[in-house]
């Protein structure tokens, strides 16, 4: 999970810094520093705010991708140990049976893991939908 964690925060951080960078040259931020409000008060009240639905966005799709990586890692054995549930695990244990009466060891599995990442990316669809300001009537 570490590594996971590794791998996808430069995504989030450029994301979020071009965000910041983009929000910082409207205009109400111009019309706060012409009212003497302080930098970090416009960050925590204009900027901050304005950068977040994005990463959110971004978060709900990248929590889909983590699973997918976590599951195939497991399924190939390089993810979590033996002892620990995985989706992955359970899809391996079952894929020598696939030809035989017992495909149902990895169907359903796969179907869980199936029906999560379709799941969570609705979810991330329906969220950028909602969180979009210029799709807002």
């Amino acid at each position: 999970m570490l590594t996971l964690v590794l791998l996808e925060w430069a995504y989030y951080a450029r994301t979020a810094r071009g965000q910041a960078l983009t929000e910082s040259r409207r205009e109400y931020v111009d019309a706060a520093r012409g009212q003497g409000i302080g930098s970090w008060r416009i960050v925590i009240g204009h900027i901050l705010p304005n950068c977040l639905p994005p990463l959110m966005v971004i978060g709900a799709l990248q929590i889909a991708r983590a699973i997918t990586l976590e599951a195939t890692l497991s399924f190939l054995g390089l993810g979590v140990p033996v002892t620990e549930p995985s989706l992955g695990l359970l899809i391996a244990n079952g894929f020598q049976y696939m030809l035989s009466n017992e495909y149902w060891i990895s169907l359903f599995p796969g179907l869980a893991l199936l029906i999560t990442i379709v799941a969570i990316n609705l979810v991330g669809d329906r969220l950028r939908d909602v969180l979009n300001p210029r799709l807002q009537r």
